[in-house]
């Protein structure tokens, strides 16, 4: 599949001249919003990774994730600080039937100790198995953009986002769309993928890709003598390295 999209070089003059930085500007520091230990493992403008093995509690671990945002507070070992403007969280399962989707929402409520019996206007689910790549794209794009008070979006799926997931064309097509709608829209994006069952790496080019872009991928394995606990730990990260927990 052809990806290229070309600009006019009119186009081109004006990006460049956006683009280019100047000590006689000030940058901010992009906002912390999710940590573990004091470790910054999420900040606006960038997006994240949990990756391991199935049946490894991958959804599990990103459910404490995001009810930690939404109590915006500490949830297992996830601390969170959104800002009082982006408190909204957007989870895009592509997986599961919306029966099953329901069950990790009513979970997450609980987890955050909200009702379970009545939606929240700071979570918005999106069950999208049914629909092709394409589809999801252009869903979760204008879902991201139309969403005004949006600071965390979840993919749980990041795969399906793809038809081929050693492509490495489709694999930089989304990974750029990561980094586009997290610095557009000042938000950060946490992704799941499965690992190779062979190996440690994330599964095809797209793993790949996540692996060299993304500001902390987060691996959960299994106990290997209780497979009722997993692990946490960081397999890759920008900031300061955390001590591995389990659940």
């Amino acid at each position: 599949m052809d990806y290229i999209k070309e600009i006019s070089p009119e186009q081109a003059v004006i990006l460049w001249q956006e683009s280019r930085l100047s000590l006689s500007r000030c940058y901010e520091k992009a906002p912390e919003i999710l940590k573990v230990h004091g470790s910054v493992i999420g900040t606006l403008g960038n997006f994240s990774a949990s990756i391991g093995k199935a049946k490894s509690k991958k959804t599990f671990n990103v459910s404490a994730i995001v009810a930690a945002a939404l109590k915006n507070s500490t949830v297992l070992r996830y601390a969170a600080e959104l800002p009082e403007e982006k408190r909204k969280v957007l989870y895009i399962d592509t997986e599961q039937s919306p029966y099953h989707c329901l069950k990790v929402m009513k979970r997450i409520l609980r987890m955050a100790g909200l009702p379970d019996d009545r939606d929240s206007g700071y979570l918005e689910f999106l069950a999208l198995r049914k629909y092709i790549p394409e589809q999801r794209i252009s869903i979760v794009e204008q879902a991201i953009y139309h969403s005004p008070d949006i600071g965390l979006v979840i993919i749980d799926g990041i795969r399906d986002m793809v038809y081929d997931i050693n492509s490495p064309g489709e694999s930089t097509r989304i990974i750029s769309k990561l980094m586009q709608w997290t610095d557009d829209r000042q938000i950060h994006i946490h992704t799941i993928l499965h690992q190779n069952k062979g190996d440690e790496n994330a599964r095809g080019h797209i793993g790949t890709e996540l692996n060299n872009k993304a500001e902390t991928v987060l691996l959960v394995e299994k106990d290997k003598g209780n497979s009722d606990i997993s692990h946490v730990s960081a397999m890759h990260i920008r900031a300061m390295d955390f001590e591995p927990f389990a659940f």
